[in-house]
């Protein structure tokens, strides 16, 4: 079954704003096996929403709709509803009074304009905002459904799940599945290049990309005569993928770069600490927006200046002046130093040049050295040669990094396992 997505905001088409809640409503219904055919955004206009609204309605069974339910003037959705539907607004006593207690309750008054989120169509279903005081509302167009909720993100995502979903579950035709893997390490362009023929070899899946620097997520959607049948083709295809993509292959569906590494930390047991140069804290700020990074994390420190690598860190004054700031040896020292510092099993140094000034000859913008310092005290250090502006090069300088880490986590639990329970630390 058809569905489109309609975002209703002028700060949307002016680009004010970035289209999260589309991409979002998009991967949900795909989930619920809806085919989604069609992304429209309409600015805040009475008359161009009814248009897309009439024209929606030719083609898609189901729409989901957001923005525009608020309280101030340009909130025109509900009235361009009605008028679409020929129907006049009634107000919703139960969803006023919602709202009055709500705004009591935080110490404000009910006012006119607060007033109108209560009116809907005539005869419309509407769906409590449980999180917010814009109720949404659910009218038929002809053949097709559709549902309004409030552009705010997180009010959508649980009147979605909570109101929205156990409508519309029983309309999807429940023939597609999808999965969504994770991948860092190949642009794009090579992605696609390893992945030439899945579609071919597995009649009835559509192999899709999402670049999001620096990474590239890999969708794979298969399309069957029952749920089940196009589960087992799209597992079966995700092998494939999975073989030829390898190592970077990283995690599934909503996982993090930052929260696959944690995991990993865990599962040997093992803390982490940081220094931390060119990237500014960006390696600590990844890890520790995930939940439960204290369980691993002891130290993330930003030793920008030489004085501090020197004196938090205690790298010796003369490495740094025979080999620079920016190298090998001085990268080496800050991880030996974190470690010896915190007392952690293992940790993780960046120095580099960042841009978009400060680059030589020698060491060029975008020049990083990585260094890892293992429990058994060895150290890898890499050198790196990354392109883009200065947020590109910390970003991947980050990701670099957080890649040794997990890679060392991975390398040594295959050792161990090859190894054997009677020969394991």
């Amino acid at each position: 079954m058809t569905c489109a997505v309609l975002s209703i905001g002028t700060e949307l088409t002016r680009g004010e704003l970035v289209n999260s809640n589309a991409a979002w409503l998009g991967a949900e219904l795909t989930a619920l096996g809806f085919e989604v055919t069609e992304h429209l955004v309409v600015d805040d206009d009475r008359d161009r929403i009814v248009e897309a609204l009439h024209r929606l309605r030719s083609h898609a069974r189901v729409v989901v709709s957001t923005g525009g339910l608020g309280p101030t003037t340009d909130d025109v959705t509900t009235e361009a509803v009605a008028r679409a539907l020929g129907l006049r607004l009634v107000r919703d006593e139960a969803s006023h009074d919602q709202m009055r207690r709500r705004m009591e309750r935080f110490g404000r008054t009910m006012s006119a304009t607060n007033a109108k989120q209560a009116d809907f169509p005539e005869g419309a279903d509407i769906l409590p905002n449980p999180v917010g005081t814009a109720p949404g509302f659910g009218v038929v167009l002809g053949d097709c459904v559709a549902y309004f909720m409030p552009g705010v993100p997180r009010e959508m995502k649980r009147m979605f799940e909570e109101q929205v979903v156990p409508r519309i579950r029983a309309l999807a035709p429940n023939t597609l599945y999808q999965s969504r893997l994770r991948t860092f390490g190949l642009p794009e362009s090579v992605v696609g290049e390893k992945l030439a023929g899945v579609e071919a070899a597995y009649p009835g899946t559509v192999i899709g990309y999402r670049a999001h620097y620096p990474e590239i997520e890999v969708k794979v959607l298969a399309r069957a005569a029952s749920h089940a049948s196009a589960r087992a083709l799209c597992e079966r295809a995700t092998v494939e993928v999975r073989t030829r993509l390898g190592r970077y292959v990283y995690g599934e569906a909503d996982d993090t770069f930052a929260g696959v590494v944690g995991r990993a930390l865990r599962a040997r047991g093992w803390t982490l600490a940081i220094a931390e140069s060119c990237t500014g804290g960006l390696v600590g700020h990844l890890l520790t927006r995930e939940p439960g990074a204290s369980d691993f994390l002891l130290l993330d420190a930003v030793t920008y200046a030489n004085s501090a690598k020197s004196k938090v860190l205690g790298v010796d004054e003369e490495t740094i002046r025979w080999h620079g700031a920016v190298s090998h040896e001085v990268a080496a020292a800050m991880a030996a130093g974190a470690r010896h510092v915190s007392g952690s099993d293992v940790a993780l140094a960046l120095t580099g040049v960042a841009g978009p000034s400060g680059g030589s000859d020698d060491k060029p913008v975008g020049t990083v050295y990585i260094a890892v310092a293992g429990p058994d005290g060895t150290t890898d250090v890499q050198h790196r040669a990354l392109g883009g502006d200065r947020g590109q090069i910390q970003t991947l300088a980050a990701y670099a990094g957080l890649q040794m880490v997990r890679e060392l986590c991975v390398s040594r639990g295959a050792e161990r396992d090859a190894a054997g329970p009677g020969e394991r630390q």
